[in-house]
């Protein structure tokens, strides 16, 4: 039986994810400052709690909650000061507050032994030697006090293996004491594109004469998969015959890859050699073409036990299912828990006609309404060559294969560009 054909996007998806199987990538041990975006390949457990003591949350005085329990500005309560806790301080050192003292403390400071609560400042007259204290407001419940262990336990599993390491998981780490990080060796993946027609910058003499023109797809497409977390080797470019073809395959795989990329060369055109060069390697297909605008001429399969992924040629198509396929999968390559799109509820300002049944995902470039919704906004002409309205999309607007055509104000579903700009400027109107 053949590889399959004409699947939507969500089984396509799912094929080509399940080419990785379940085996865990390689482990190795990074120092903290070389982490951020890689994968925990182990649990991680605090040898300590933090906050290390109960501490408090507000400059002020520690005293028992009981010395000052109905003070108000007409009835204040007057306990000397007999310390201060800096932070820093050595929690052992401090004196021991004794039913009607106090002691002056920081926030972050540790709380003295006897102390119940902490009242701010702004709550007495400041005083050194003797503090008035004019409401009891703080000394309920918590009373100011962050208790030992309150966002740390000692030997609690902090992370879990697969969590994405972002500046907030470093800083997290470093504050227990982790100095190196195991995480999952990053996905080698080596990108092969065909054609005749293509050349590299060094040669942009060819296309000023009109011979022949950039390979946009030997720059745009590495970025994007570098931006996935892969260690990514471009190919030379290959001219359009199997056996040139064929070689520059073996030769990514015998240098070692974790994933083959190949951009076109897998439609039905008379140069179109792709999955024959596949074949002449001993690779099988699980599916190609799905049912999906642009980039519909995608296939998947494994060639050497080596997950391959084809994605189309002409660069807006390259980028969209780079995107769409390419990027989950390589994140699941990398030991990333979260392999799958969020899709974003976005409300369409333009009218759009998607006639042909398929899913298209239409490149819009969104705002934040007056109302807090997303707007999405067609980022230009939907030509498969379009690269400039690639370029200026957030987003690809996910339309049904049953929606024939997108009326201005309707609520669609979204997935952000993984490369999206995070801040998005806010319109100026509201759909009517």
């Amino acid at each position: 039986m053949g590889p399959a054909t004409g699947l939507s996007f969500d089984d396509a998806l799912q094929a080509i994810l399940e080419q990785v199987g379940a085996s865990s990538p390689a482990v190795e041990r990074v120092p903290l400052e070389a982490a951020l975006g890689r994968a925990l390949a182990d649990d991680i457990s605090s040898r300590i709690a933090l906050p290390p003591w109960d501490n408090a949350g507000m400059d002020g005085y520690a005293l028992k909650k009981a010395d000052v329990l109905g003070a108000s500005a007409a009835s204040p309560r007057s306990l000397p000061v007999i310390g201060t806790s800096m932070a820093g301080a050595d929690p052992t050192t401090l004196p021991w507050v004794q039913q009607g003292t106090a002691i002056r403390i920081m926030t972050g400071a540790p709380m003295p032994p006897g102390a119940d609560a902490v009242v701010r400042v702004e709550d007495t007259d400041g005083g050194e030697a003797v503090v008035v204290v004019r409401s009891d407001r703080d000394v309920h419940g918590r009373g100011n006090v962050r208790p030992r262990g309150e966002d740390i336990a000692a030997n609690a599993v902090v992370f879990t293996r697969g969590t994405t390491l972002r500046a907030a998981h470093l800083g997290a780490l470093a504050s227990i004491g982790v100095g190196t990080v195991p995480v999952f060796r990053r996905p080698r993946v080596t990108i092969v594109s065909s054609g005749d027609e293509l050349v590299l910058l060094d040669q942009f003499d060819d296309v000023l004469a009109g011979h022949r023109i950039v390979s946009s797809s030997s720059y745009a497409l590495p970025a994007l998969l570098r931006g996935a977390g892969a260690d990514v080797t471009m190919a030379p470019l290959v001219p359009d015959t199997l056996e040139a073809l064929t070689a520059s395959l073996a030769s990514a795989l015998d240098g070692g890859c974790d994933l083959l990329v190949t951009t076109g060369g897998v439609s039905v055109g008379a140069h179109d050699y792709t999955r024959d060069a596949l074949a002449h390697l001993g690779g099988s297909q699980r599916f190609w073409r799905a049912r999906i605008r642009p980039g519909g001429p995608i296939g998947t399969g494994l060639v050497r036990h080596v997950p391959w992924l084809g994605l189309p040629g002409n660069p807006v198509s390259t980028m969209v299912t780079g995107a769409l396929f390419a990027w989950p999968l390589i994140r699941k390559l990398g030991g990333h828990a979260g392999a799958q799109h969020a899709r974003i509820p976005v409300r369409m300002m333009d009218q759009a006609e998607t006639p042909a049944n398929l899913t298209y995902f239409l490149r819009v470039s969104l705002q934040v309404g007056v109302d807090g919704m997303l707007e999405g906004r067609l980022s230009g002409a939907q030509g498969s060559n379009l690269l400039r309205s690639m370029a200026l999309a957030d987003a690809l607007l996910e339309v049904p294969e049953s929606t024939m055509r997108v009326d201005a104000g309707t609520l669609m579903r979204a997935i952000l560009l993984p490369d999206a700009p995070p801040l998005l400027s806010h319109s100026q109107s509201v759909v009517p």
